[in-house]
């Protein structure tokens, strides 16, 4: 689905990512992990048309989409969410839904001196999609609620709304469970998951919350220092000693190891 070749971001001097090729498979669930700083959230915003590489290249299903703007992405079916959520505070949890198609009739002004009941249509149309769409996110109880009333993950299952609202092929989610209890993580999980087996999405999830990983990922990217460091399973991912070293530090790691050692050699001395 989505192949990056050799992507290298610099800022100044700074290679925020510095030769990462990588696949995320159709169909599949991928997660993407990796210490504060590893390039994840920059690899994202390569792949989502927010920076231009300063080398390299991303294609989708075989077109070379490196450096498109985020909208014309969003046309081809790539869509990305934020850590922080970004809705439309003042609106209706409804109504920041059913603005998310575009080339809607009612933006032009034409069409609303002359063709009211073509918007009306089609505003039917979008409301219907929409309240399935709450349905499917059990949201319907805070359907008119003020967007920026919500708690925090419930603003994270708004933004997931959203991509439902359009003909979705791959979606990024980054950092999914930030700030979310565990109530509404396992809901964002399972609405993950259904949306992967039962609508064929494609994810590629950034996210710390090791558990939540193994739970829903078929297969496991590690960034460290803008490189690919580790990629498989969520299971082999968890015992590689190379993540291990990246998410505690080289020091911190030996100083386990000699400390389990230490206390090994004082039971066998008593």
């Amino acid at each position: 689905m989505i192949v990056c070749h050799d992507i290298h971001k610099h800022f100044g001097g700074f290679r925020a990512i510095d030769g990462v090729s990588l696949k995320i498979p159709e169909g599949a669930i991928t997660g993407l992990l990796g210490p504060n700083g590893a390039g994840k959230s920059t690899l994202f915003n390569v792949i989502a048309g927010v920076h231009k590489p300063t080398s390299g290249k991303v294609t989708l299903a075989g077109e070379d989409i490196t450096g498109l703007p985020p909208h014309a992405l969003f046309a081809r079916g790539v869509l990305r969410t934020f850590q922080i959520a970004h809705e439309f505070s003042s609106m209706s949890v409804l109504e920041n839904l059913m603005m998310v198609p575009g080339g809607q009739s009612g933006e032009t002004l034409w069409n609303t001196w002359f063709h009211r009941s073509r918007i009306a249509r089609e505003e039917e149309e979008l409301r219907a999609r929409a309240e399935d769409v709450l349905d499917f996110l059990t949201l319907t109880h805070v359907r008119d609620e003020r967007a920026g009333n919500l708690s925090g993950g419930q603003k994270k299952l708004v933004e997931l709304g959203r991509t439902m609202m359009v003909d979705a092929r791959v979606v990024f989610l980054d950092e999914v469970g930030a700030g979310v209890n565990r109530t509404l993580l396992a809901t964002i999980g399972d609405a993950i998951v259904r949306l992967n087996r039962e609508r064929g999405y494609t994810f590629c999830v950034i996210e710390h919350d090791m558990d939540f990983i193994a739970r829903l990922c078929d297969s496991v990217i590690v960034m460290a220092e803008g490189r690919v460091l580790a990629e498989g399973a969520p299971a082999d991912i968890m015992q590689n000693e190379q993540v291990i070293e990246a998410y505690l530090g080289t020091g911190l790691k030996n100083k386990v190891i000699h400390g389990e050692a230490a206390a090994m050699g004082g039971a066998a001395s008593a």
